[in-house]
């Protein structure tokens, strides 16, 4: 059941930003959800400049000063929408090949960096405005990374890698080329890069590169 702009949500109570982690229930809940997609749309089609608390609440359909209090300023919204994204379920594709899953890794990081309008890239480009947008997509990419460690952990396991195999430098140096042609050069999506890059990660894994042996030799 979804309120007007101009009713208040009296049942909720004040929050600092730096508690937007609890998870609350009922009205609570369809409240937080509301003002999040709001700013998703809004800092997709906007941009993080343009991002305001009046904007996400009319969007949203929920009185400003229930915005004002549960969030208190932009940062605060942009914690909460990047909490939020690191509490769901998702889990890197199993493909029964390490070409295969990071690949796959690298074709969904490429479609939500050219979707448009592109959530991930504004938040990128936010984190470097905004000290809470940077604290909050710091821990979503290293729970990402740790996530997706299961990668190299089911190849280890098929013996196709050495035990001893980084892998967060093995995901770093699979996805990187993805964010430099996208974010740095802006070259238009390539549909041949998740697996080049994935390709090319692949065989320095297969030379040892990632590993105390390919230190060594670096």
């Amino acid at each position: 059941m979804t309120s007007s702009a101009g009713q208040t949500d009296s049942g909720e109570t004040p929050a600092p930003a730096r508690q937007v982690r609890r998870r609350p229930g009922g009205r609570t809940s369809r409240t937080r959800a509301r003002v999040l997609d709001a700013v998703r749309a809004e800092l997709g089609e906007r941009g993080y400049d343009a991002l305001t608390l009046d904007a996400v609440a009319a969007r949203a359909g929920v009185h400003r000063a229930t915005v004002y209090r549960r969030w208190r300023d932009v940062g605060g919204l942009l914690a909460d929408l990047l909490a939020a994204t690191g509490d769901d379920d998702w889990q890197p594709r199993d493909t029964g090949s390490l070409l295969g899953d990071l690949t796959a890794l690298n074709e969904e990081n490429q479609e939500a960096l050219t979707a448009r309008p592109s959530v991930a890239a504004a938040l990128l480009a936010a984190s470097f405005r905004s000290e809470e947008a940077e604290r909050g997509l710091l821990r979503l990419w290293t729970d990402r990374y740790t996530r997706c460690e299961v990668i190299v952990a089911r190849t280890v396991a098929r013996g196709e890698l050495p035990p001893d195999t980084d892998a967060r430098r093995l995901l770093v140096a699979a996805t990187a080329p993805l964010y430099h042609q996208l974010m740095l050069l802006r070259t238009p999506p390539d549909p041949e890069l998740p697996a080049q890059a994935a390709r090319t990660a692949v065989l320095a894994a297969s030379a040892g590169a990632f590993t105390g042996a390919g230190e060594a030799v670096s």
